[in-house]
């Protein structure tokens, strides 16, 4: 949700990878283990999520993804066992990342991503910046870029996957399973009542999600209404006074605290008057199931409705074996 962007200096990209350019041409044949003649050739122009042309590869064998939701996703894709390396950040699924190198992103270290040897690098432009692929197209290592501003985005960003990687039934069938399950929390809140719910990034700075957010869906579907969705800013920033004025029924914390109600309470005394605050509606819920644009977001919805929804019966989340 918050871009971080990494800006490269010409020097940078025409004398950093003039050496390594050659170090990779030499590592290729030695990793096939056959000659230059052998590599993937790159036989399908395809668009990205901006617009860019990509020449990919007929068949994608090494995949390594620049940002943690990406991983989740060509897991979910049934690309797995494709992916050769995953950032520092990555924490699911564990029996795969656990077992794979980590390369750093922010900012991009090329080196460690060509040593490889993908034959495509996905990014996503909530993390990366579109500049990132330029030194990676000159070692004529293509990016694919996703863009995940609604939910159906995350589920659409499978069936692409699937294509890319020529895991297209698998990849059909675990985005349809995450688009039923959806649609079906959806219908089972649509007549109850809607508390009004305010989602905070951060406990003491109050970071929260405005309009152009895909997470006052989740709130929508998990039977709440957002209180932040008429910010223009993917990112709003707000004051004390805002959630005095706004006075949410529940508050959903993606932050670490063991006693939420107590502990905003303390950092935020005048809160004493809001209602979350009065009935102990303060909630914390697991950060990656909400702002990590990726196939467990169904589950964060499903977990959200039942803090809003806790004497309602509910149905029972879908089930979602990564590797």
């Amino acid at each position: 949700m918050f871009q971080l962007f990494v800006k490269m200096r010409d020097f940078f990209r025409l004398c950093r990878f003039a050496p390594l350019v050659i170090g990779v041409v030499l590592l290729i044949p030695l990793s096939t283990g056959a000659g230059c003649d052998t590599a993937p050739a790159p036989d399908r122009t395809v668009t990205d999520a901006l617009g860019r042309s990509v020449a990919v590869p007929d068949t994608v064998r090494r995949v390594v993804p620049l940002a943690p939701n990406l991983t989740e996703l060509v897991g979910a894709a049934g690309g797995a066992d494709r992916l050769q390396a995953v950032t520092v950040s990555d924490t699911y699924p564990p029996s795969v990342v656990d077992a794979l190198p980590r390369v750093q992103t922010l900012p991009v270290d090329y080196e460690a991503i060509v040593q490889h040897t993908p034959d495509l690098v996905l990014a996503t432009d909530q993390v990366n910046s579109p500049g990132d692929a330029d030194p990676l197209a000159q070692m004529d290592v293509p990016t694919y870029f996703f863009s995940f501003d609604a939910v159906d985005d995350i589920f659409a960003s499978i069936e692409t996957l699937g294509m890319l990687m020529n895991t297209e039934s698998e990849a059909q069938a675990r985005a349809d399973t995450l688009r039923r399950a959806f649609g079906t929390l959806r219908t089972a809140t649509q007549a109850f009542a809607r508390p009004r719910v305010l989602v905070l990034v951060g406990d003491e700075t109050l970071y929260a999600f405005g309009g152009p957010s895909y997470v006052h869906t989740l709130i929508e579907a998990a039977g709440g209404t957002s209180i932040t969705d008429h910010f223009e800013s993917a990112a709003p920033t707000l004051s004390e006074e805002f959630v005095l004025q706004e006075a949410p029924d529940v508050i959903i914390g993606l932050f670490d605290a063991e006693a939420p109600t107590d502990h905003l309470l303390q950092l935020h005394p005048t809160w004493d008057a809001v209602p979350a605050i009065q009935n102990n509606r303060v909630y914390t819920v697991n950060p990656d199931l909400v702002s990590r644009p990726g196939p467990r977001v169904v589950h964060g919805a499903y977990r959200i409705a039942t803090l809003l929804h806790p004497n309602r019966a509910l149905p029972a989340p879908p089930s979602l074996r990564l590797p």
